[in-house]
């Protein structure tokens, strides 16, 4: 019956309609994205060698590259407007950079899809790129936003990450609930989290060693997932050899599922969420990543938040059981290499 979950990380509730599962849907239906890319295109202005949209010129790069982005969000220098600060009208300048994470040269490579070590390199570039700009920013947020479905502008297989002077909104909400339970129960939210998630076993996905993949109790994605390594962790640059190894081998078997779910390159759009740097005490904090992956009940129909998600709160016709169960009993075996 419909019901109403509780976020502890950032203190929002998701309506729950398990009863709409058997819904007829007669509404919008996403394009299928190609199955087959080349594996370079001389049109992909992240392609090595080629011309990017900005003008500059891509090096023939042969593993993982990283530019500033040309059209960035954030920049290094900014006009101070503090003066605008009134009751009603409050704004603030902020500084930063976006930089873009191209993960392989082949242009037809998904995470999903790439060898293992280098998986593992592009997850070395992410904590690389963590550990230096946070040593200028408080926030660095690592991303990606992986198909046209959620808005990415290029197919070529990449990433993002921006760093910023401030603390979001987002991780803002993760800071004072994570603060406010450490303070309430002496222990850290998310560690407490994995300890009953490992007892009840309902939601968990995938677990190795180090690191487990739940469908959050929370969820508001009809497939949405959380990353999480099992030691307190703060922050990227704080994870160990063992952990990192493990790290892309959870990573890839997690696509893999992702992929297999439709037989598609699953759109979705995922971050990692560490304790924002400074020198405060964030031991309350735990590393972990979010997947939010839009597609609902096939490769063509996804979740829309509109209407009463957008005016009331967001809402959800599977349960996280019931998403679990479907990505628990998939292969972490790609389907393309099955074929083979």
């Amino acid at each position: 019956m419909p019901h109403r979950r509780y976020n502890p990380l950032n203190g929002d509730w998701v309506l729950v309609s398990p009863q709409r599962t058997s819904r007829p849907w007669q509404g919008q239906e996403e394009s299928v994205p190609q199955e087959e890319r080349p594996g370079y295109d001389p049109e992909c202005y992240l392609c090595p060698g080629n011309q990017r949209a900005g003008g500059r010129q891509n090096p023939n790069y042969q593993s993982t590259f990283i530019f500033t982005n040309d059209f960035a969000a954030l920049v290094p220098e900014t006009p101070d407007i503090s003066e605008m600060n009134q009751e009603l009208f409050k704004c603030h300048s902020v500084t930063g950079t976006s930089r873009v994470i191209c993960f392989s040269p082949r242009h037809d490579l998904s995470l999903a899809e790439m060898e293992i070590d280098d998986v593992k390199k592009v997850i070395e570039v992410w904590i690389e790129q963590t550990s230096e700009l946070g040593e200028k920013y408080q926030w660095v947020q690592v991303f990606e936003n992986k198909g046209a479905v959620m808005g990415c502008s290029n197919p070529h297989p990449h990433g993002q990450v921006w760093a910023g002077n401030m603390l979001p909104t987002e991780p803002a909400q993760e800071d004072r609930r994570q603060l406010d339970y450490f303070t309430k129960n002496g222990s850290v939210l998310l560690i407490d989290y994995i300890k009953a998630e490992i007892s009840n076993k309902l939601r968990i996905i995938l677990a190795n060693e180090h690191w487990l993949v739940v469908i959050p109790f929370w969820a508001v994605w009809p497939f949405e997932t959380l990353l999480l390594p099992r030691r307190h962790i703060l922050r990227l640059p704080d994870l160990n050899g063992e952990e990192i190894n493990s790290l892309s081998q959870i990573l890839k078997r997690l696509l893999c599922k992702y992929d297999n779910l439709f037989r598609v390159s699953f759109p979705y759009s995922m971050g990692w969420h560490g304790a924002p740097f400074g020198n405060a005490n964030y031991q309350y904090w735990q590393l972990h990543a979010h997947f939010y992956p839009p597609l609902l009940r096939s490769a063509s129909v996804k979740k829309f938040m509109v209407g009463y998600e957008m005016l009331a709160e967001p809402q959800r016709d599977l349960t996280a059981e019931q998403a679990a169960e479907h990505l628990r009993k998939l292969s972490d075996i790609h389907y393309k290499s099955r074929k083979k």
